[in-house]
């Protein structure tokens, strides 16, 4: 086996090369996803109408509305109170809902939406996705 002589360095391998590490993916555009729902179509029409044309006044992309299907709770009850257990009415509650995404929203317009006053009756639920 060879040995270093006196004043010369051992000679080491070299280390393997450094691995490069992968640009990170940019990150998904931010979605800010609204679902309105209420009992009655046309108050829920006209409230989609406000938040759209809101949205677009900022110039945000917009997609939607889109309907979702109607919820449908139906109830059962007698007519009597006692006897004639035939005798039944049904009613049901209908609920629409639409969904809107607005894509990119930049702080003016999810300032806008915050400040909306929309008909009694409407309910609105606001997420960041």
């Amino acid at each position: 086996m060879p040995t270093a002589a006196k004043g010369e360095k051992k000679k080491t391998t070299t280390a393997a090369p450094r691995r490069t590490r992968k640009a990170a993916p940019p990150p998904p555009p931010q979605k800010l996803r609204i679902k309105v729902r209420a009992y009655e179509h046309k108050v829920l029409d006209m409230s989609v109408n406000q938040i759209v044309e809101t949205a677009l006044r900022y110039d945000a992309k917009i997609a939607g509305p889109i309907p979702l299907p109607t919820e449908i709770k139906k109830y059962t009850v007698n007519r009597s109170t006692f006897i004639y257990k035939d005798a039944r009415e049904q009613f049901e509650m209908r609920i629409h809902k639409r969904l809107i995404d607005i894509l990119d929203p930049s702080s003016k317009v999810i300032e806008s939406l915050t400040n909306l006053s929309l008909p009694s009756g409407v309910t609105i639920e606001i997420k960041m996705i």
